[in-house]
């Protein structure tokens, strides 16, 4: 059988070795890879291989990825470049989103920011992955950062994953390294809100505590984001009404500020009566601050501040909760979970559940029925008590 010829791409070169000193033959592939998604230009690919049949490979495949359009040229994008390109193309994404995505790139862009993102591996992921979940790696900041969770593991992994799907869009890599690596669900978390008597417990104990219109409003529903938005011109004490407009969320350990989510979480609220006695407390409390600090109130009208007219960093708010819970020896419950027992109370109440969803800024009502058909452990009694008498009624019609 002849030999088969060499396609003109392919050619034998004699080349000399420079370990051995010794001329080896070679096999130098120069194949057209299309235009240069980058700069429009035409590009070609150079390579040389010990073997023909090496060469004859890397040839078929490279025209195979041309003829798709799944050509990735040789580049030197870094990650950390490749990570700025991104963000900056997020153009309709939320603050508190892009902040949340840079606290979850940090950890890759710290150990693997200057490397070449065609270089980066599924090996290098893995052992990304495992590092922060055995905790001990550093940001940025020389913060030594704890064990994290699944959850965490979980969003870190995903938004890398959207990283390199952008990469590869951008034809920078071949392939998502990413996309195999199924992390493992965080667990999530049951409501356990308040029941009646421990609300009353609670908003009874709140007498000289400076926060306690927090508390109320978020018994009344509030989200801890909202909470630390709220500003005096939302506050109508004529007409007992409550803007919630804008959000004082914590995202990568800063707070920032952002419209909320969806339309149906910028809601105008009633006021009741205590609510609004809570509210106006409030505001001489920093009318008085403001007197005794002077020119260093710092006066940007946030409902819920410190004692100079400054924001509570979201965080804070939750640590005062916490703090004021065991103050008034009522069993700890997230900050968040105080929205639940709102919710919960108002579907004890029989509030239809269009209505709480309003009440609470759900843009759907099934998400509200999804989360309050848990109520608490006295309505499942009684729930089980009404299919008794059902079954027993049945059962006594029967015979």
């Amino acid at each position: 059988m002849s030999r088969q010829q060499l396609p003109p791409q392919i050619k034998k070169l004699s080349v000399l070795d420079r370990g051995t000193g010794k001329q080896v033959v070679r096999y130098q592939l120069i194949a057209d890879a299309g235009r240069n998604p980058q700069t429009g230009k035409r590009q070609q690919v150079r390579r040389r291989f010990a073997t023909e049949r090496e060469a004859r490979k890397a040839l078929a495949d490279i025209t195979g990825d041309v003829e798709s359009d799944n050509f990735v040229a040789r580049n030197d994008v870094t990650v950390e470049q490749v990570c700025v390109e991104w963000i900056e193309s997020l153009h309709w994404a939320r603050k508190t989103t892009i902040a949340g995505y840079e606290y979850n790139l940090a950890p890759w862009r710290e150990q693997h920011g200057p490397l070449l993102v065609q270089k980066f591996n599924r090996r290098q992921l893995d052992e990304l992955v495992r590092k922060l979940k055995k905790g001990g790696t550093t940001t940025a900041k020389g913060k030594v950062r704890r064990p994290w969770a699944n959850r965490s593991l979980k969003r870190t992994v995903e938004t890398i994953s959207m990283v390199l799907d952008y990469a590869k869009e951008r034809k920078l890599v071949s392939h998502n390294v990413a996309k195999a690596v199924k992390p493992k669900k965080g667990k999530t978390s049951k409501p356990k809100p308040f029941t009646p008597e421990e609300v009353v417990r609670v908003l009874g104990g709140l007498d000289g505590d400076r926060d306690e219109h927090a508390w109320h409003l978020a018994l009344r529903g509030l989200r801890r984001s909202e909470v630390g938005g709220l500003r005096w011109p939302g506050v109508d004490f004529e007409n007992k009404t409550l803007d919630v407009e804008i959000g004082r969320a914590s995202a990568g350990g800063k707070a920032v500020e952002d419209d909320p989510k969806t339309d149906a979480s910028i809601r105008t609220l009633p006021l009741d009566n205590e609510m609004v006695e809570v509210l106006r407390r409030a505001h001489r409390r920093q009318a008085a601050d403001k007197l005794q600090l002077g020119d260093a109130y710092d006066d940007k009208g946030y409902v819920v501040c410190n004692e100079d007219g400054t924001p509570y960093h979201p965080d804070t708010l939750t640590h005062r909760w916490a703090t004021m819970l065991k103050r008034v020896g009522v069993r700890h419950i997230r900050l968040h979970d105080a929205r639940h027992t709102c919710g919960t109370i108002m579907h004890l109440r029989k509030v239809p559940l269009a209505v709480i969803a309003a009440w609470l800024g759900h843009a759907d009502a099934s998400v509200t029925a999804r989360i309050y058909t848990h109520s608490q452990d006295e309505a499942m009694a009684d729930a089980a008590k009404v299919y008794g008498g059902v079954v027993t009624t049945s059962d006594t019609q029967a015979g």
